[in-house]
């Protein structure tokens, strides 16, 4: 059994249940990075939790295609596929850790708490590995399509250069105001 990427554990003291990568992350995978358009159709997260989990897989998995379609749409256009494919590549990933899922922030977002470990080289020239952890808090927001009245949750990505005032509709297509959406998660 191939355990999920999203289920491996880096120590004892946050066990999750093992879970194999065809009946957890996999299907997401696999339905959103085969469609032949660049919407994102497919299996959809039900939450931002889950949403989370299947990108730190897709970064331990290298799936640069499903990083950028889970972001939100009106900053895909913006992200550098291939420093994400790199990144993925280089890094050593150790395991997962949810520390705290935030399901409802208002009326649409979200967030979720987590520590994504990987091993590192000693500064010091020393072979030995040594585990990190990435700490993060991240923000996603749920966007509704209007055309077929469905929803799908996107992880809104601070570190996206973008040229967008306060005042101006938000870029989720809520239809509020920036600063009263997404401007609050996005600084």
């Amino acid at each position: 059994m191939k355990l999920c990427p999203c289920r491996i554990a880096p120590s004892l003291t946050f066990l999750t249940k093992p879970i194999a990568y065809k009946d957890c992350c996999q299907p997401y995978h696999e339905s959103l990075c085969h469609e032949e358009n660049d919407r994102a159709d497919g299996i959809k997260a039900e939450n931002a939790e889950r949403l989370m989990r299947t990108r730190y897989s897709a970064f331990v998995l290298v799936k640069p295609d499903y990083i950028v379609k889970t972001t939100l749409p009106a900053q895909q256009a913006l992200l550098d596929i291939k420093s994400i494919e790199s990144w993925a590549r280089q890094t050593d990933w150790a395991g997962l850790e949810i520390v705290e899922h935030t399901p409802k922030l208002g009326k649409r977002h979200a967030q979720v708490e987590f520590k994504a470990y990987f091993n590192t080289k000693d500064n010091r020239g020393n072979l030995a590995e040594k585990l990190q952890a990435h700490h993060e808090l991240s923000t996603f927001v749920k966007v509704k399509d209007k055309a077929n009245n469905d929803a799908r949750w996107y992880f809104l990505d601070p570190t996206v250069a973008m040229t967008v005032t306060q005042k101006q509709p938000c870029i989720c297509g809520s239809g509020e105001k920036f600063k009263r959406c997404c401007g609050e998660y996005l600084g």
